[in-house]
């Protein structure tokens, strides 16, 4: 999936995951997408509420090797 900006939130413990999401979404214009690569097994529900709560549209979401990775497209 091609993808504007990636950010390696690998390592990091829930909240951080979404916080850092969150800013640099803010980064980002309206339509673009970010991938996000994680490790904590507790951001696949967090991205979920997350995009829920926010409005940003999360493409697709998978997990290989224990590493989760999203696609989240701004609103």
């Amino acid at each position: 999936m091609n993808f504007d900006k990636e950010l390696d939130a690998r390592g990091l413990n829930c909240p951080l995951p979404i916080l850092r999401t969150k800013k640099t979404l803010a980064e980002l214009t309206a339509g673009q997408v970010l991938k996000v690569i994680a490790t904590d097994p507790g951001s696949v529900k967090d991205m979920q509420a997350f995009a829920k709560q926010t409005g940003n549209e999360l493409l697709s979401s998978a997990e290989a090797g224990g590493e989760y990775m999203f696609f989240l497209k701004k609103k």
